[in-house]
């Protein structure tokens, strides 16, 4: 083979592209290129507050030691591009990436080989820092922070005192012009040695001893201790989130059983701020389907909370409190459903089953004890999933006991059920079954009542429950009467009876849940909490952060017998003997106190991250308040659409990641945001004013006929007669399918590879252009030369292949020509400013071919082109713009501005097909020619669409009037 490097040293290759990428990368790093200034600190720089600035943010990523597949950097570019136009827009420009570094992976990694978790994290960042500084990103890298950083997180410890130290108050106004706001938990201390708030029982705050007072105080915190449902694993020793739990109720690691169970854990008072984290929902510039999945998750609901008396076995008369969004439908409440996990259950079961117990419910047990022991202990056994499920069969065991339905005075049968979460509502439930359809297969399956209050449709079958709406019927007693009545109606008239009894009040409820924030791990954040030798949590102060790791020699929790449902957890940092005991002086002489033994989740980091990209050097608080307020506060101009009056809730200007952290993580960055807006320690009320969601790069994969997993490298592609393309693998046949890439799946390729075969500018290209962003799209390897071939010509435009000087001419450009140009500045702008990068990048191949056609390309039409292409090509248009005789840097080059003399053309309309149908009409320039206008029709959203996972097999193109698309 011709070595043609050697032979024509100046021509734009892989190895060329290296040493240009290379060069310039050092260059800008030694030079400080994309320092962003702060208006204050020590990056402070004078008069930067009349710069408008622009912070674009990508998603917390965490460092794995698979290192990245040419999937993930997509992001990555996309928000590089756009920064690098912003700042040639004339923007002040923060982009920067950190590390979200604590959890899990590294934990697991540290116990199988015995590794401490901080080695096996920094040597993962290290070769991800690595593998997205070849990409050339213009990152400050100065502002880079991981969350296992000790100066990181001492302030996360900061903010969960802030949280620990903070309360809710529903009745103070908020700047949403709304009410409820946390307050410093000062004021609710004062509030009841003033006696303007008083003890729920009645006695004065004076009379309380101190522990009295504060459990209390306590029950107000936002961060506080708790009896929580958590899924504990003895097996492996540790409690384990939802994801971390199979379909069948084992652990993903290590198939052990896992059990529902209540135990002590730390929670994050989130479900406050229910309302807020609603209503700001219409002020960000959000997609919809993100805030609908918000809202879902928070899932508002208005109806009523009811009283069912009940007698428990020792005589004491208790109520079940149940929330129901139809109260209208009382009178049909035939029996009542717990969770196992209900509190009340225990105290309603007596030892035999009372007289005339139905055979259907006693579950073949000899007493309700028995029955309901039995049961409760196969419940804990399942998850919530499958305990939900709709198509498992209802199960579940009558308590021996009745309640009282407060309409009627009917003694209803009260049951214990797995369907039932005590997680959410009151874990308790009136069932219907006449309106229900859930409920009306368990009073099927266990001979219980069905009283219709809904008059159904006349086609309504008799043998099914019926959920729509009517007018209600068998619905009064002697002070009420609702037959006749709409559903609305229906409501609003029980729920006065309801409050004018005593036995029910109308209700807002919410499906959000508190959040479970403690771990039984070690590689996470310490609790800059401590307890006293009455057992109570106390925080320490300020100035006894950060609370650091102990070293331990085992990282794993304890072990314990898998079946023993009763073990408690004993976490590995209960391993540090000496520093779970500390002598502490906390204003009342030394003490003795114990140290809190689980840690922060992994949530806690990417919580705030954003914050301290803002001001990392700060030693003396999380953010300035100077340098948050100009990077992150209020702008003048209001989110469209937003409601009238309110203003802009500020955040960070553009942020970028995939649509699976659409809830958990966003909620919780919300969460944290508000409470420290409340309490003046920011002045944003919204973490992320801009989110966008980027597709995924997806991959082919190959099987066997025996399924097994082919490597995609080694698959070779032919036709058969009939044109259909066939693959096979060392001459034996091979399925194709479409699927994530993965090590699963052995179609990885990864970003080391392309740097080395094209070079980074070529394949920042090709990810941009590969389709809509927010679109996700199959990885190509083959296809990656045309980016090659686009940025070939390019250099080909400024730069003589055979001495390597530059060629452009001084002449002016005809008239043709610069039409050209300017229409093209004008889309290019507005494209990159709207993240349509793939768009962006066929009109700019476009005005390339038309230079190609050249003999030397004019300066005025290609330093504009080189400009432009700098946001995505960065390297080779540096490397083309220093060639061309300029000094400064591209960087920070004006964007080039279109002269509207030029804008007016003569356009036409493209007919696109596909597959020969009409897709897709385009309005295009009379003079394009075929490259440009196939660029065009595929980046046209439902076309591009449209061949989403589909292989291009023809393109038949009639410029500018036809393009056909045949793909399969």
């Amino acid at each position: 083979m011709t070595d043609t490097t050697a032979s024509h040293p100046h021509r734009y290759t892989a190895e060329l592209a290296d040493r240009i990428e290379r060069d310039w990368q050092q260059r800008w790093s030694e030079q400080g290129t994309y320092h962003a200034a702060n208006p204050a600190g020590p990056w402070g720089e004078p008069d930067v507050e009349d710069q408008p600035k622009m912070f674009v943010l990508d998603m917390f990523p965490y460092p794995s030691g698979a290192g990245l597949h040419v999937g993930h950097p997509l992001g990555y570019i996309a928000t590089d591009a756009f920064a690098r136009h912003q700042r040639m827009t004339g923007k002040n420009v923060l982009h920067t990436v950190g590390y979200d570094a604590f959890g899990l992976p590294a934990e697991q990694y540290a116990i199988q080989t015995g590794q401490h978790p901080r080695i096996t994290t920094e040597n993962n960042i290290a070769t991800m820092r690595r593998q997205l500084a070849r990409l050339g990103l213009g990152h400050d890298e100065r502002r880079s922070v991981a969350t296992t950083d000790v100066a990181f997180y001492r302030w996360t410890q900061w903010i969960f005192l802030q949280l620990f130290n903070a309360w809710f108050d529903p009745a103070a106004p908020n700047a949403a012009g709304t009410t409820g706001r946390a307050r410093p938990i000062a004021e609710l201390e004062a509030q009841f040695a003033s006696g303007e708030r008083t003890p729920a029982d009645g006695r004065a705050w004076a009379d309380l001893t101190d522990v009295e007072q504060r459990t209390i105080i306590n029950g107000y915190r936002l961060a506080y201790v708790s009896q929580a449902p958590v899924n504990w694993c003895p097996g492996l020793g540790t409690v384990l989130a939802n994801e971390e739990v199979t379909a069948d109720g084992r652990s993903d690691i290590g198939n052990f059983p896992v059990f529902k169970r209540n135990m002590r854990q730390w929670m994050m008072r989130i479900t406050t701020y229910a309302d807020r984290l609603l209503f700001d929902l219409d002020r960000v510039d959000w997609p919809e389907p993100v805030k609908l999945m918000q809202r879902n998750w928070i899932g508002r609901s208005t109806g009523a909370n009811v009283d069912f008396a009940v007698r428990t076995i020792d005589g004491a008369q208790e109520n079940i409190e149940v929330f129901t969004t139809r109260p209208d439908t009382l009178f049909g409440a035939t029996f009542m459903v717990l969770a196992p996990e209900h509190p009340l259950v225990e105290r309603l079961v007596p030892d035999s089953w009372p007289e005339g117990t139905r055979e259907a419910w006693r579950a073949g047990a000899d007493s309700p004890r028995a029955a309901v022991d039995a049961y409760v202990q196969a419940a804990a056994r399942k998850t919530d999933l499958e305990r939900q499920s709709e198509v498992k069969e209802k199960t579940g065991v009558f308590t021996g006991a009745f309640a009282v339905n407060p309409v009627d005075g009917r003694a209803v049968p009260v049951f214990v059920a797995d369907y039932v979460l005590m997680g959410y509502g009151t874990g308790a439930i009136m069932a219907v079954p006449g309106q229900d359809a859930r409920d009306w297969d368990f009073a099927q399956a266990f001979d219980l009542d069905i009283i219709r209050t809904v008059q159904p449709t006349p086609e309504h079958p008799d043998d099914q429950a019926f959920v729509g709406d009517g007018p209600a019927i068998n619905s009064a007693n002697a002070d009420l009467d609702l037959n006749g009545m709409g559903v609305a109606q229906a409501k609003a008239a029980m729920i006065e009876y309801l409050e004018g009894k005593g036995t029910g009040r109308g209700t807002v409820t919410y499906k959000l849940r508190d959040w479970l924030f403690s771990r039984q791990r070690y590689w996470g954040e310490p609790f800059p909490i401590v307890y006293d030798e009455d057992g109570l949590p106390v925080g320490l102060p300020d100035s006894m952060l950060p609370v650091t790791l102990p070293e331990v020699d085992d990282y794993s929790p304890q072990k314990l017998d898998p079946n023993d449902v009763t073990s408690e957890p004993t976490p590995p940092l209960a391993r540090a003997t000496d520093w779970a005991s500390v002598e502490l002086d906390l204003g009342d002489g030394p003490r003795t106190y114990t140290r809190e033994l689980n840690v922060m989740p992994q949530w806690a980091g990417s919580c705030w991250y954003e914050l301290r990209y803002l001001d990392p050097a700060n030693e003396v608080a999380f953010v300035d308040p100077e340098v948050e307020r100009y990077w992150m506060g209020p702008q003048a101009q209001p989110v469209a659409g937003s409601p009238a009056g309110l203003g802009d809730v500020g955040g960070v200007d553009l942020y970028v990641g995939g649509v699976e952290h659409a809830v958990l993580h966003l909620l919780y960055s919300r969460f944290w945001h508000k409470v420290l807006f409340d309490l003046g320690h920011v002045s944003s009320a919204e973490p992320f004013r801009r989110l966008f969601n980027q597709g995924y790069i997806q991959a082919y994969a190959f099987r066997n006929e025996r399924g097994q997993v082919l490597p995609a490298a080694e698959i070779e592609e032919s036709l058969d007669d009939s044109g259909r393309a066939v693959y096979t693998w060392q001459g034996e046949k091979a399925v194709r399918e479409y699927g994530k890439m993965g090590k699963s799946l052995k179609n990885v390729v990864s970003p080391d590879e392309m740097y080395e075969q094209y070079g980074a500018d070529t394949f920042r290209v090709y990810e941009m252009s590969m389709g809509p962003l927010e679109l996700s799209k199959p990885w190509e390897t083959r296809a990656v030369v045309g980016a090659q071939r686009f940025l070939q010509r390019l250099w080909r435009t400024v730069v003589d292949e055979e001495t390597g000087a530059a060629t452009v001419s001084d002449e002016p450009a005809d008239e043709e020509l610069r039409r050209l140009l300017h229409r093209t500045i004008e889309a290019v702008d507005v494209d990159y400013a709207n993240l349509r990068f793939n768009v962006a990048i066929a009109k700019l191949i476009e005005l390339t071919n038309a230079l190609t056609k050249l003999g030397r390309s004019p300066r005025e039409i290609v330093e504009p082109l080189v400009t432009m292409v700098a946001p995505v090509a960065p390297h080779i248009a540096e490397e083309l713009w220093h060639r061309l005789g300029h000094t400064d840097t591209i960087v920070y080059q004006p964007f080039p501005v279109a002269d509207p003399a030029y804008l007016v053309q003569e356009s036409v309309t493209c007919v696109v097909q596909v597959l020969g149908k009409v897709r897709a009409r385009i309005e295009v320039p009379a003079d394009i020619d075929d490259d440009a206008l196939v660029e065009l029709a595929k980046a046209e959203p439902r076309i591009a669409a449209l061949l989403d996972g589909k292989t291009v097999r023809k393109v038949i193109v009639r410029a500018p009037n036809l393009v056909n698309i045949v793909a399969n």
